[in-house]
């Protein structure tokens, strides 16, 4: 979704970068379903007869004691695998304000704008419930799942039009710096001055190899290694070195190498290397060792949501999302004088902007973050986020399949290729306007 050069909103893109997001829309979409499938385990185990062996298995520990790397299952998941995951977000991120369709400020400014707004009024929602109480938790609702969002649009929406699902998984790429940054500045507790500035020295070998394009993995993988093990060390969370790694990476190719028309660069490379690590095993893992909760009943639950914790964070996701995604994207539009593409309408914005809601990953991460693994708040932090994502979910899926019969037409007229040249027509047409 952005506003293209000719002032529409949720205009088409280029046939290259449509093409490019479908590929990484496809292995997200079985990551998501991945990750759902961690989640379901992860609830029924801690909610069985065997839920103590569920608990021994998240903080079961291992790895090297001297370098203070003995951790339990569950924060390797989060500190370890993450880092893989915030590494493509950080990739992906740099391709797209670089290569990308959003190179253009004026294509970036819509879903940037509403990345923020929907950062913003779901914290502040949050601390409005909470005042004077559990505000550390702000950002918890601050965060989308893209994993887990596609996941939802593969059942409910395969026909929406590219556009729509662009402007989702852009929004939720921004949203993860901004998420990343959140933690880096908020939620590092005991700095390590030391530890940070020596990552810095792999971290800038790390850069200078890829720089001149070197990819072998038995230079670049103890590099990246050891800056985590740096960050980790700091007290910022490891989660942060990924993305500074992925950042590193370059996009174009060198003049050298045949510059940008010679084929993909390497962080296209790398994406394609680690795309399908963090959408198949990073984040279902993670979804496994962080989503059991123990609902204790009917009871329970009724504690668990009417908890001022939970009602923030839930509030936040499910009408702060929605309500900060759509207003930022309809007063920018105004601004700039802006017109929704042919055939879509506004409830279209409510539809993605719901499922923005989905905030699994990441709002879990800062969840343990903000009031610790084990503490009185963890089981009512991941009842809500649970409940809030389904019914974020629920909401989007029942406004999008509103317009499906729309979204179908879209579909096919996006599809039609009658000269055979595998690219469709409206790409082509679309691609003159825009030169």
């Amino acid at each position: 979704m952005h506003a293209s050069r000719n002032g529409t909103v949720f205009g088409r893109g280029s046939w290259r970068e449509a093409s490019r997001i479908a590929d990484i829309l496809r292995k997200e979409t079985i990551g998501g379903a991945l990750l759902l499938a961690g989640a379901v385990i992860a609830l029924v185990w801690a909610n069985s007869p065997w839920s103590s062996a569920y608990e021994d298995f998240r903080s079961f520990t291992i790895g090297p004691a001297a370098l203070h790397l003995d951790l339990s299952i569950a924060t390797w998941a989060a500190d370890g695998l993450l880092a893989i995951f915030f590494f493509v977000a950080g990739l992906e991120l740099k391709r797209e304000f670089v290569a990308g369709d959003l190179r253009d400020p004026r294509k970036a400014a819509v879903p940037v704008a509403a990345a923020v707004g929907g950062v913003v009024l779901p914290a502040l929602l949050y601390l409005l419930v909470n005042a004077g109480g559990a505000t550390e938790g702000w950002a918890i609702p601050a965060a989308t799942d893209i994993a887990f969002a596609l996941a939802v649009l593969a059942v409910v929406g395969r026909f929406l039009p590219t556009a729509l699902r662009t402007f989702l998984l852009t929004l939720a790429v921004v949203d993860d710096l901004i998420a990343i940054t959140i933690i880096a500045a908020f939620y590092t507790d005991d700095l390590a001055v030391g530890a940070l500035l020596g990552s810095l020295v792999p971290l800038a070998l790390f850069t200078v190899l890829v720089q001149r394009r070197v990819r072998s993995w038995w230079l670049l993988l103890p590099l990246a290694v050891l800056t985590w093990v740096l960050v980790h060390e700091s007290g910022v969370h490891a989660t942060v070195a990924g993305v500074l790694l992925g950042l590193a990476v370059p996009v174009i190719r060198s003049q050298a190498a045949g510059g940008p028309d010679a084929g993909p660069g390497l962080a296209e490379h790398f994406e394609h290397r680690f795309r399908p690590l963090s959408a198949g095993v990073a984040v279902p893992v993670f979804a496994l060792t962080a989503a059991g909760v123990q609902v204790g009943g009917w009871s329970g639950l009724t504690s668990a949501l009417t908890d001022p914790i939970a009602m923030g964070i839930m509030l936040g996701l499910v009408v702060g999302k929605s309500v900060g995604i759509l207003g930022t994207t309809w007063l920018v539009s105004k601004l700039t004088h802006a017109k929704l593409a042919e055939g879509l309408k506004w409830i279209d914005a409510v539809g993605i902007s719901f499922l923005a809601g989905i905030g699994f990953t990441v709002s879990l991460l800062i969840g343990e973050l903000a009031f610790g693994e084990g503490s009185d708040a963890d089981d009512v932090v991941r009842v809500a986020i649970l409940t809030g994502s389904l019914a974020a979910a629920v909401l989007g899926t029942i406004v999008l399949r509103i317009r499906n019969r729309t979204y179908r037409r879209i579909h096919e007229e996006e599809t039609v290729d009658a000269n055979k040249d595998g690219v469709p027509d409206v790409y082509e047409r679309t691609d003159e306007q825009d030169r």
